[in-house]
């Protein structure tokens, strides 16, 4: 059954504001979830955070008050939108249990899309970054038992393993090797402008939840670890939003960023398993449809175009939260010593490359590594979670 969010309405702006007692929505339990449902939550604030980011963006850039006054109506609602979302995250977990649960996200998220990405340029951006989340997740897994003395696998839960990636000290590069080549906006397939905000929005918020929360750990080793990823995680930023074509107008990124809700909503209430939250997700869906005719009406009055010139007449099929092993275990195989030159890909670790690994790093060895020695110190071993057998990569292999 086809679904085009362009000939849907939902409910009507002036009924979307809810109050408290709506806005309060109930926890998911953590020890009994399906790790899924909290990664499609942890997914959504980011795109709602996004979505509100963007739209404060634009209306600081244009002089019309009455688009000005349009924006703010969606905004507040999508400012509600994420606060219910990202309130269905308990309160009892803690940082690093929701950490690992983002790098899940990271791992799953991006390893789908790479899957599904049609064109082989944004399909390669997606599965460097992968590997390097990947990594991320077995960092923060050894930093967790060592802290707090409990197995990620109680969170991960078997859907996606633990064990090294592309080393996390050699995501240092040099910021201008860090931008990628656009699409073409007008030529491009919609579902890859759906990839790449969808990815962009993950990491950004990733890259927001590490700058805010890092220093709130007494351990050095924890606090250093997180300030580490935090720049890799901008890094990620930077890979993302450059695959994004600049060409693109205010209102085309209006519309693109609705009709991406609408996909990413109606996607997790066809899979979601908790009754709850899935209907939370049907009641998004049903706000972002009417979101989605405002951007629309707006960019036929300012941009004087169709959207139908640029979404697509029917939502893609749903993105899934699955797990992703042996595609992860053949990118492990065959692109763990990758890194960007320019807007490419290279093998060997050039010029530009070993300047930043010894401005940032000074010779010694970062956070990254330093977990792992200490680690080993305190367990006699690093923390892995391979359900699928050794790690593809023999030099990666438990020694």
């Amino acid at each position: 059954m086809t679904f085009n969010p362009l000939q849907e309405r939902g409910i009507p702006l002036d009924r979307q504001v809810r109050n408290w007692r709506e806005l309060n929505v109930q926890p998911i339990d953590p020890d009994r979830c399906d790790p899924y449902t909290r990664c499609r939550i942890i997914t959504m604030n980011g795109i709602e955070v996004e979505a509100i980011i963007f739209s404060h963006q634009m209306a600081r850039h244009t002089p019309d008050p009455e688009v000005k006054r349009k924006l703010a109506r969606t905004r507040y609602i999508e400012a509600q939108q994420q606060k219910a979302v990202n309130w269905l995250l308990p309160g009892v977990s803690s940082v690093l249990e929701t950490t690992i649960a983002y790098e899940q996200v990271a791992v799953d998220l991006t390893a789908w899309v790479a899957r599904m990405e049609p064109d082989p340029y944004l399909k390669q951006a997606y599965q460097f970054g992968v590997l390097e989340d990947f990594d991320h997740l077995y960092r923060y897994a050894n930093l967790y038992e060592m802290i707090e003395h409990r197995k990620a696998e109680s969170i991960v839960d078997g859907l996606t393993e633990v064990m090294p990636g592309r080393p996390t000290k050699f995501h240092h590069r040099d910021p201008v090797d860090n931008v990628r080549d656009p699409y073409a906006r007008d030529s491009t397939d919609p579902l890859s402008k759906l990839h790449a905000l969808t990815i962009m929005s993950a990491e950004q918020q990733t890259m927001n939840f590490y700058m805010n929360t890092g220093p709130t750990y007494m351990e050095p080793i924890a606090r250093q670890l997180y300030q580490e990823i935090g720049l890799i995680e901008e890094e990620h930023v930077t890979h993302y939003e450059s695959l994004v074509d600049p060409g693109e107008t205010w209102w085309e990124q209006l519309v693109n960023h609705e009709y991406n809700e609408c996909y990413l909503y109606y996607s997790f209430m066809e899979q979601e398993s908790d009754p709850k939250v899935r209907a939370i997700w049907e009641l998004h869906l049903n706000m972002e449809l009417e979101h989605l005719q405002t951007a629309c009406d707006l960019m036929r009055r300012h941009d004087g175009r169709e959207p139908s010139e640029v979404l697509a007449p029917e939502l893609p099929n749903v993105l899934t939260f699955e797990p992703n092993k042996q595609y992860l275990r053949g990118l492990l195989d065959t692109q763990m010593d990758l890194t960007t030159l320019g807007t490419g890909y290279v093998r060997e670790a050039h010029e530009r490359f070993e300047q930043m690994q010894e401005r940032i790093n000074g010779g010694e060895a970062p956070p990254s590594e330093r977990v792992m020695t200490e680690h080993d110190e305190m367990f006699g071993r690093d923390y892995r979670v391979q359900s699928e057998g050794e790690h593809p990569d023999p030099a990666m292999r438990e020694k």
